[in-house]
């Protein structure tokens, strides 16, 4: 079974929301302005999600670690 592109995406988003999160909290206990700690985080949010679908795209490609299926 492989993977589609929708959820690749899907995955990224997911992943994204919650290390976001994380990323703007410490932002913010770091600067103490909210401003700049949600700034922070919706530009990591855009460059990781894209990262990240690259990454597992990458990945997909890659035979390492995979076993073959009983069908193949």
């Amino acid at each position: 079974m492989q993977d589609t592109h929708l959820r690749s995406i899907a995955k990224g988003i997911s992943w994204r929301f919650n290390a976001t999160f994380i990323t703007t909290v410490i932002s913010y206990a770091l600067t103490g302005e909210i401003t700049v700690a949600l700034s922070i985080g919706a530009l990591e949010f855009i460059i990781k999600v894209f990262w990240y679908y690259l990454h597992e795209r990458i990945w997909i490609a890659i035979p390492f670690g995979r076993k073959a299926s009983a069908g193949s």
